[in-house]
């Protein structure tokens, strides 16, 4: 006779952040008999590696109505969700929990003790407290509907289970997408977001490691022109940093869609009117008219490198003085400054988030409960969802607010 099938009033596919959320605050909330699987050894890999090991748990982003701003894809759809658990509600969570949360200059906030590892035990500690029983190493491999309710799953063990709701906290792992398509749900399908540019040819590969802040960026892909302003990294193959990151987010289908051939244009001045640059000049002409343009930018915060490159690029002598430095060659050089132009021939060789664009569409789902619109009981959270936000924390915290909604009322409904 073949074993009797073990029997779960919860099991939850995926032992990442929305995950754990979606057990724990189920568990907390009464629901008894709840079961996390992870496929892989060690739960939460994505919070160990994030943040450079640091983890950036969330923002410090108050409003939903600004929150939904930093969802390329999601969007208004959001507000909803975030109107019951946004940031503020994730760092009360956390310090309920014994994890401190700190806020950067820039707005993302890190775990106190500066490490991911905080945040793994935080989860790990509360999903323990709450009776979460969690089984590494152990994916879900089958999901069908029960001939009178619930779910019959097999995992790749072999090992044959029953429970009364599923949440299915995959991420952008392809065996989720497989086993919600077999529940009868559709899928946008995924792309890359959160990627660096390549250039080619990169004109600037002598100035690696150069960081200008802010930098506007304007990209032009498919048709469709997308602008973003901040940080940007020049690497060797290209450029990298939050704005640039932020770029290819909100511009992900249309890139993916142009082969990742597109136009880019960059203003190094951080969007100055033509107008103060000019004026800028001026004072310099006037106060440092004697000074080689090498040796004396127009403003401290532009890079001495890439002011020297923006030089050699218009064909003015590095020793030339300020009061030497030709119409043209001013005229060269605003221009140069405020509108320099790159061909965009690809993705850098890594996507520092790790995210991807794309998965079940949001009017699938009943964004009150995670509930999915098409089977009953089964629940969608994080990353399986076509939902994804721009770095910063963003990610992470639609995967706590997923999670924890999903928990919520799975526990209020079976009480």
């Amino acid at each position: 006779m073949p074993p009797r099938s073990e029997h779960w009033s919860l099991v939850v596919a995926g032992g990442g952040p929305a995950g754990f959320m979606a057990a724990i605050a189920a568990a907390e909330a009464g629901q008894r008999r709840v079961l996390v699987l992870e496929s892989t050894p060690e739960p939460l890999g994505k919070v160990l590696i994030s943040g450079g090991g640091r983890c950036n748990v969330t923002h410090a982003c108050w409003d939903p109505r600004e929150l939904v701003g930093f969802y390329p894809r999601g969007g208004k759809a959001l507000r909803g969700p975030f109107s019951r658990f946004a940031a503020g509600d994730a760092v009360s969570w956390f310090d309920d929990h014994g994890l401190t949360l700190v806020e950067e200059a820039d707005g993302r906030m890190f775990p106190q003790a500066n490490r991911s590892t905080a945040v793994i035990q935080c989860l790990r500690q509360a999903a323990e407290r709450a009776g979460v029983t969690l089984r590494s190493s152990e994916a879900l491999q089958q999901a069908g509907q029960g001939p009178t309710g619930g779910f019959e799953l097999t995992l790749r063990s072999g090992t044959q289970l029953s429970a009364d709701r599923l949440v299915l906290a995959t991420g952008s792992h392809p065996s989720g997408r497989r086993l919600v398509s077999g529940l009868g749900h559709d899928l946008v399908a995924p792309v890359p977001s959160l990627f660096t540019l390549a250039l080619k040819p990169n004109p600037l590969v002598g100035l690696a490691g150069v960081v200008m802040d802010p930098v506007d960026l304007e990209l032009e892909a498919g048709g469709q022109r997308f602008r973003q302003s901040g940080p940007v990294l020049i690497t060797h193959w290209g450029l990298s940093g939050p704005a640039t990151l932020r770029l290819t987010a909100f511009a992900a289908r249309a890139l993916h869609g142009a082969g990742y051939r597109a136009n880019l244009q960059v203003d190094w001045s951080g969007g100055r009117s033509l107008q103060q640059l000019e004026e800028l000049f001026a004072d310099c002409r006037r106060d440092q008219a004697k000074r080689q343009l090498s040796n004396a930018r127009p403003w401290p915060g532009l890079s001495r490198r890439l002011w020297q490159h923006l030089l050699s690029q218009q064909g003015v002598e590095p020793d030339r003085r300020w009061a030497d430095l030709a119409k043209r060659q001013q005229l060269g050089l605003l221009e140069s400054l405020r509108r320099s132009h790159f061909p965009v021939a690809g993705r850098g060789p890594f996507g520092e988030e790790f995210v991807t664009a794309g998965g079940v569409p949001l009017g699938e789902v009943n964004l009150a409960t995670m509930e999915s619109r098409k089977v009953v009981g089964l629940y969608l959270v994080g990353e399986l969802l076509d939902v994804d936000g721009v770095t910063g924390g963003f990610n992470f915290q639609h995967c706590w607010s997923s999670g924890w909604l999903a928990g919520q009322a799975i526990a209020a409904g079976a009480s």
